[in-house]
C-alpha cells in the first residue's frame, strides 16, 4: 500500500502544475484537433459559399494510337498545374473555408476498357490541354459527364457491393516511389511500362465491374521543401550528426566524469574528440548513396498534397474480391525496397469485424464511396512530386498493346488548302 502511495506521491507535483498552468498547456495540446475540426466544420459550412461557386468540368484524355515519349512528358503537365498556387490570406481560410485549386487525375476500368479522366476548374481547362497538346499532339480530349454519376448515389446496396482504401506511403513522404526512370531493361534500355500489368487486369474485368483509382492533387509552394522538418530526412540519409558547441557548463561536467578515469589510465575529453565528417563513399553503403541520390533528386521537382484512393465497384452477382491482390499488384510495381512504397491505409479499408460489424462495414463503405464521387481530401493525405506523378498517371507506351486501352485510331489533319467550296 505505501508503495501505491509512493508511487502516486511522486505525481503530485505535476497535478498542481497542471492545475495552475491549464489555461496554457491546455490549448497548446489542443490546437490541432482543434484545428482540424474547425476546417471540417468551416468546409462543410461553407459548401454553398464557396464550393458552390467552382465551375468543374470533367476531361476524358484519350491518348493516341502511337506514343514515343514516355512518362518524362507529363512532368511538364504537372509542374505547369503548380503554377496555379495561390498565398490564401489565413482570414479567407479560417472563417471562409477558402482552399488550394485542386485537380483529380484518374484511371477508371470499366467493364475491361481503360479510361483517363481529369477533373479540373473549367477556368484550368485550356491550361491542361495546352500542356497536353505541346507533349502528345495526337491526344483527343472531350468533355465529359462525370462517370460516378452513372452509378447509384449510395452504395453498397441490394444490387452493388464495393471494396476501398487510401492508399499511403509505407515510409516518411519524402522518401520517393521507384520512378519511371527505373523502370528500363538492362540490355535493351527500353522501358517496361509499369502501367502495361494495370491495363491487362482492367482487360479482364466483365459485365458490371469496375475499378476507380484517383489521385486528388493540392499543389504546395516551394516553400514546403525547405521545412526543417523535410531537410532533416536528406541529412539522416547523408548520416550527418549534429555538432553540438559546448559551453562553460558542458565542459565542467565534463573534467568532473572523467576525473576518476583519469587515475588509473590517459582520458580523451570531449572537446578533443576526432572529427568523424568522413566523405560518403566511406560513410554509406551502394544502397544508401542511392537513396541519398534518389531522395535529393526528388526535391528538386514541385510537390504536390496527394489524396490516392482506389475503389473496387461491381454488381452484387458478379462481384469478385480477386481483383484487389491483382490490381493492387499494379501497384506495387512502384515500391523501392530502399525508399518508398504504397499500402492501403488500415483506418479507410472497407472491413469491420466483432460487434455490429455489418453495420461497420456499410457505413466505411459508404464513407469512402462518398469521397471519391466528391473528390474529398479528408483524411490521411501524402506527398508527392512531379516526377513520381508522371510516374504513376502517364499514358502507356507503344509497346503496351493491351485491349483495354482506348487509344485515338488515326491522326487528325487540317483541310486542304485548295479544296473547293461550294457556293
Amino acid at each position: 500500500m505505501n508503495n501505491i502511495l509512493d508511487v502516486f506521491s511522486q505525481f503530485i507535483p505535476i497535478f498542481q502544475a497542471l492545475s495552475q498552468f491549464w489555461w496554457i498547456i491546455l490549448p497548446v495540446l489542443l490546437y490541432f484537433m482543434f484545428e482540424q475540426l474547425w476546417m471540417d466544420f468551416v468546409i462543410e459550412f461553407s459548401k454553398d459559399a464557396f464550393f458552390a461557386k467552382l465551375q468543374w468540368t470533367y476531361l476524358e484524355i484519350i491518348p493516341p494510337k502511337d506514343i514515343e515519349k514516355g512518362p518524362k512528358g507529363f512532368e511538364s503537365l504537372y509542374q505547369g498545374i503548380a503554377g496555379v498556387v495561390v498565398t490564401i490570406v489565413p482570414l479567407d481560410k479560417y472563417l471562409n473555408g477558402t482552399l488550394m485549386d485542386r485537380f483529380s487525375f484518374e484511371i477508371v476500368g470499366e467493364e475491361g476498357v481503360m479510361h483517363f479522366y481529369v477533373r479540373t476548374q473549367k477556368k484550368f481547362r485550356n491550361l491542361i490541354e495546352a500542356q497536353l497538346y505541346a507533349q502528345f499532339p495526337g491526344t483527343e480530349i472531350v468533355e465529359v459527364e462525370d462517370y460516378t454519376q452513372k452509378f447509384p448515389k449510395t452504395v453498397p446496396n441490394k444490387d452493388w457491393d464495393l471494396w476501398g482504401a487510401d492508399i499511403m506511403f509505407a515510409e516518411p513522404d519524402e522518401l520517393p516511389i521507384k520512378t519511371y526512370d527505373k523502370f528500363e531493361e538492362d540490355i535493351t534500355g527500353t522501358m517496361i511500362d509499369p502501367l502495361a500489368a494495370m491495363a491487362e487486369v482492367i482487360g479482364t474485368l466483365g459485365p458490371g465491374q469496375h475499378i476507380w483509382l484517383q489521385y486528388v492533387l493540392d499543389p504546395q509552394p516551394e516553400l514546403w521543401k525547405k521545412d526543417e522538418a523535410h531537410r532533416k530526412i536528406i541529412d539522416q540519409l547523408a548520416k550527418k550528426t549534429e555538432k553540438k558547441e559546448m559551453n562553460f557548463f558542458d565542459h565542467l561536467i565534463d573534467v568532473f566524469s572523467n576525473l576518476f578515469k583519469a587515475l588509473s589510465g590517459p582520458v580523451e575529453f570531449a572537446s578533443a574528440e576526432k572529427n568523424e565528417d568522413q566523405p560518403l563513399e566511406f560513410k554509406l553503403t551502394p544502397g544508401e548513396k542511392e537513396a541519398l541520390k534518389a531522395t535529393e533528386e526528388n526535391f528538386m521537382h514541385n510537390f504536390f498534397r496527394v489524396k490516392m484512393r482506389l475503389i473496387i465497384l461491381g454488381r452484387r452477382e458478379v462481384f469478385d474480391k480477386t481483383f484487389i491482390t491483382a490490381f493492387f499488384g499494379t501497384i506495387k510495381q512502384f515500391s523501392d525496397l530502399n525508399l518508398n512504397s504504397f499500402k492501403p491505409e488500415d483506418a479507410s479499408k472497407t472491413y469491420a469485424y466483432y460487434w455490429m460489424h455489418k453495420e461497420r462495414l456499410v457505413y466505411r463503405q459508404r464513407k469512402i464511396y462518398r469521397r471519391y464521387r466528391d473528390r474529398d481530401m479528408t483524411g490521411k493525405t501524402i506527398y508527392m512530386s512531379s516526377k513520381e506523378l508522371a510516374t504513376v498517371w502517364h499514358f502507356p507506351n507503344m509497346e503496351v498493346q493491351a485491349p483495354s486501352l482506348t487509344q485515338v485510331q488515326a491522326k487528325r489533319g487540317s483541310a486542304p488548302a485548295n479544296l473547293p467550296v461550294g457556293e
